[in-house]
């Protein structure tokens, strides 16, 4: 790939490191999501099925849904400790809930307390994969440069649908062959284990460092004593604190966002009643959304690819006017669809034409000063998937129980307005400053400091 070719060594192997890790990342958060059909009926009580479609989003929504309070912790590590430091402890925190989960008791030997137990795993792999994803997206954007940016952070998003696919493929083999659903977890804590230990060979990014070596510079360079060095420190700090945050920017990042946790719900989740109601079992119904892992996968290849040819935005806009027309005819289809082949080929089409950021996250990313950058995209990201999963979980159980899948246009039409505003704002916001705009923000910083 020429992406590879403006790469020194040390880049090369951060890059590969990254792409390493999110995929290992990516295997263990996705292992559960895709095993809830099978694993909803061991650590939650039966229920009726209205109560149970509940439960199952309950149980899909505590991943995402208090994301946006470890966003602000993690931000906070990313932005004053190291980029290098967060992904290396949420590696770390995903390996332990695996190795919890690995040994849990199931709702018929202890009881409600499965489900709580449960839960707060899933909240903590939560927390690592988001903590994981933006650091690895956020490394890759400061030490790489346009066109080879955008194929570097893209391809951190496809390694993260392969790690979804490979724990799918798992998850299959293991219904599929009546194994103990525990293997595939104690397999995501030593995968885990292992991406903790090669990550520590990763050095911070330039930005960062440079950023941290001019305070010290500062101070060293213009006091002698304790009490002055301790007045330009609280300068610096302050100035950092002070640095503008562009909240129109914020809003159009966080519009554009929404539309990753739609599409994926969407795709993945929605369908498991129909395909149930043709008489799939949950054996299945993972099989089947393997088939649709591998296919998300090979799109995804084509878009990386499509980056060094095509500048991003214009990849964003053209799926969404794609998806348009098909998401007005979507509640027709699926009414019309009578065997599980025709639903596979609804989920296709979505995932060809999703309205979602990928592969144009680092065009967002970079849009940011680089003393707030992690902290102000992890919680975009949080809070996006937080919002537009228990929108898309909840909302369309009680939107399809009174509007039919008519109900999804109630989601979809406002999420596709919101997402061709936020392109817009970006496509003006490159027109005006193509790529200077968090320099200019930095060299402003460095002024005052």
């Amino acid at each position: 790939m020429g992406f590879f070719t403006g790469l020194n060594r040390q880049q090369k192997e951060a890059v590969g490191l990254l792409q390493i890790g999110t995929f290992l990342e990516y295997f263990d958060l996705m292992l559960y999501v895709h095993m809830a059909v099978l694993l909803n009926e061991l650590f939650f009580p039966e229920t009726d099925p209205h109560t149970a479609s509940l439960i199952a989003a309950l149980a899909f929504c505590s991943t995402y849904v208090l994301r946006p309070f470890g966003a602000l912790l993690f931000g906070w590590i990313g932005d004053n400790i190291g980029r290098k430091t967060t992904v290396i402890l949420t590696t770390m925190m995903m390996s332990v809930s695996c190795l919890i989960m690995a040994n849990l008791p199931t709702y018929a030997q202890i009881g409600i307390t499965a489900a709580w137990l449960v839960t707060a795993c899933r909240i903590i792999q939560g927390l690592s994969s988001m903590g994981e994803i933006i650091g690895a997206q956020i490394y890759v954007s400061e030490v790489t440069v346009p066109p080879g940016r955008y194929v570097g952070v893209a391809a951190l998003g496809l390694a993260s649908s392969i790690g979804g696919m490979a724990a799918l493929g798992l998850a299959s083999l293991v219904t599929h062959f009546s194994m103990s659903w525990r293997i595939g977890f104690w397999a995501g804590a030593g995968i885990a284990v292992i991406g903790s230990l090669a990550r520590t060979r990763l050095r911070e990014t330039p930005e960062f460092v440079d950023m941290k070596r001019k305070k010290r510079l500062n101070v060293e360079r213009s006091h002698k004593n304790d009490s002055q060095k301790t007045v330009i420190i609280d300068k610096f700090n302050l100035a950092i604190s002070n640095t503008q945050i562009p909240k129109q920017r914020c809003f159009a990042s966080f519009c554009i966002e929404c539309g990753q946790p739609f599409m994926f719900y969407l795709t993945y989740i929605y369908f498991n009643p129909i395909l149930k109601s043709f008489g799939y079992s949950s054996s299945d119904i993972i099989f089947h959304n393997f088939f649709l892992s591998v296919f998300t996968v090979f799109c995804g290849v084509l878009m990386v690819f499509l980056c060094l040819k095509v500048y991003p935005l214009k990849i964003l806009k053209f799926r969404m006017y794609c998806f348009i027309p098909f998401v007005v005819v979507l509640p027709f289809l699926i009414l019309r669809s009578i065997a599980p082949w025709q639903i596979l080929c609804l989920q296709m089409i979505i995932i060809m034409f999703p309205v979602k950021p990928f592969p144009a996250d680092a065009i967002f990313m970079k849009s940011f000063p680089v003393q707030k950058r992690f902290t102000i995209n992890i919680f975009i990201n949080a809070l996006s998937r937080a919002w537009m999963h228990l929108v898309a979980a909840f909302g369309l159980v009680y939107l399809t129980e009174w509007f039919g899948y008519y109900g999804i246009w109630v989601i979809a039409f406002p999420l596709i307005g919101a997402f061709f505003w936020g392109v817009r704002h970006f496509e003006k916001l490159e027109s005006l400053h193509p790529g200077n705009d968090s320099q200019k923000q930095t060299v402003k910083y460095e002024r005052v400091a």
